[in-house]
C-alpha cells in the first residue's frame, strides 16, 4: 500500500500567504488596468494615462474632461505641473515640440489666447523659432487673419512700414511674395494639381509636364497642334457645347506650351519689341500658366476681337459653371503681376471657380486664403 503524500502544515501556510499576495497583486493590477481604461475611454493615451495615475492627477483630469493639449503634456518629458491649468486652456496643434514651445511662450509672458494664436499660425519649426525671440505685443495686428504665417512676421512689419498698407493687404501681399522682386527666389512647383498657382513668384520645373496631356480635337481648336490636360479639355468641351447650344462659338487659340515653347515665345517677342516688353508683358519660361496644361487662350469664331465679342460676354457669365476663371482681369493686375488678358482662361475646378466668381476675388487671393499652408 502506497503512502499518501501530504504537505507540511508550514508549507501549506506559506502557500496560502503567497496565494493571498498574488491575489492582491492581481487585484491591484486589474484595478490599475481599469483606471487606465477609464482614462483612455475619456480620450487620453495609455502613455498619458500612466503619468496621470502616477502623479495622482486623475481627479483633476476627470474634472477637465478630454483635452488634447493636456494629453500631449502628460505624454511629454517637458511637462511642468505648474503650468497644468494653462495647458488646458491652450488650443492643441499636432506639433513635435508642442509642450516645450508652450512652456517657453508662457515664460515669455504670452497669454493663453496669444499662445493658441501663435501655435495656429506656424508649424513646429516656425513656433520654435518664434519662441526664441523677445515677446511681441499686439499679435492680433496680423495674426487675427487665419492665413497669416508666423514665419512671415518680420516681412509683414517691413512691408506695412514701407507701403502703409492695411493688415489684410499686407498679409496677402507678403504671403504671395509680392514684397520680392518678380522672378526672384521663386517657389518651385514639381507636382501637377488643378489648384496649383503659377505666377512671377511660383515657377514650374523645367521638365514639368501636366498629367494626362492629350491632343485637342480640331472641332474645338484653331488648329490640330493644340494639347492640354485631359481634365481641362473635357471641361472645355462641355463649356463649348453649352455655348454652341445658345448660338455662341468658342475656339481654343493656344493651350499647353512647354518650357522650351515659352522660351521661343519670349525670344520672338524680344526680337520684335525688346527686353522691356518681355519683362512687362510675357511670362518667363517656367512662369507661364500655359505650361500647367490647364490654361487656354480662348477666342470667338465670329469675331477677331474676343473682348468685344458676344462669346466674351457669355463666357464671363458662364465659365465658372465649368470650372474656368478669367485668370488675368484688369482690376487684379497689381496682384497677378500680369496685364489684363480677356482671352486667357484657367481651369481650377467648379468649386473654386464658383467661389471666385461669386466673391469677386483673384485666384491669388483664393490661393493665399484657402490653399496655402503652414507646412
Amino acid at each position: 500500500m502506497k503512502k499518501k503524500f501530504r504537505l507540511k502544515k508550514s508549507v501549506v501556510k506559506k502557500l496560502k500567504v503567497v496565494g493571498v499576495i498574488l491575489a492582491i497583486i492581481l487585484g491591484i493590477y486589474l484595478f490599475y488596468l481599469s483606471q487606465i481604461y477609464s482614462l483612455t475611454e475619456l480620450g487620453y493615451s495609455v502613455e498619458a494615462s500612466k503619468t496621470i495615475l502616477f502623479d495622482f492627477k486623475k481627479e483633476y483630469v476627470l474634472s477637465v474632461g478630454e483635452n488634447k493639449t493636456l494629453n500631449a503634456a502628460f505624454e511629454s518629458s517637458d511637462y511642468k505641473e505648474k503650468y497644468l491649468d494653462q495647458y488646458t486652456k491652450i488650443e492643441y496643434q499636432n506639433q513635435k515640440h508642442l509642450i516645450r514651445n508652450i512652456n517657453t511662450l508662457i515664460e515669455k509672458g504670452y497669454s493663453n489666447d496669444n499662445i493658441s494664436m501663435i501655435l495656429a499660425h506656424g508649424n513646429d519649426e516656425d513656433v520654435g523659432e518664434f519662441a526664441k525671440r523677445d515677446k511681441i505685443n499686439y499679435l492680433e495686428e496680423f495674426f487675427s487673419l487665419d492665413y497669416a504665417k508666423l514665419r512671415n512676421y518680420d516681412r509683414y512689419v517691413d512691408y506695412s512700414n514701407e507701403t502703409g498698407e492695411d493688415n489684410e493687404t499686407t498679409v496677402l501681399a507678403v504671403n504671395l511674395d509680392m514684397d520680392k522682386e518678380n522672378y526672384e527666389d521663386p517657389i518651385i512647383i514639381s507636382e501637377f494639381s488643378t489648384d496649383m498657382l503659377v505666377n512671377k513668384h511660383r515657377s514650374l520645373e523645367k521638365d514639368f509636364v501636366p498629367d494626362d496631356l492629350v491632343s485637342i480635337d480640331e472641332e474645338y481648336a484653331a488648329d490640330d497642334t493644340q494639347s492640354a490636360s485631359r481634365i481641362a479639355v473635357n471641361a472645355f468641351m462641355k463649356m463649348y457645347k453649352a455655348a454652341e447650344s445658345e448660338g455662341y462659338h468658342l475656339v481654343i487659340n493656344s493651350s499647353y506650351r512647354s518650357y522650351q515653347d515659352q522660351e521661343e515665345t519670349c525670344n520672338t517677342y524680344r526680337g520684335l519689341y525688346g527686353d522691356n516688353y518681355v519683362t512687362n508683358y510675357v511670362a518667363m519660361p517656367g512662369f507661364s500658366e500655359h505650361q500647367t496644361g490647364l490654361s487656354f487662350d480662348i477666342g470667338s469664331r465670329d469675331s477677331n476681337i474676343f473682348a468685344e465679342s458676344d462669346e466674351y460676354e457669355w463666357i464671363q457669365e458662364n465659365a465658372h459653371k465649368y470650372g474656368f476663371i478669367q485668370r488675368f482681369p484688369e482690376k487684379y493686375e497689381a496682384i497677378t503681376g500680369f496685364r489684363a488678358e480677356p482671352w486667357h482662361y484657367r481651369y481650377v475646378g467648379e468649386k473654386i471657380a464658383t467661389y471666385i466668381y461669386e466673391n469677386n476675388i483673384s485666384f491669388e487671393e483664393y490661393y493665399a486664403i484657402f490653399l496655402d499652408t503652414n507646412e
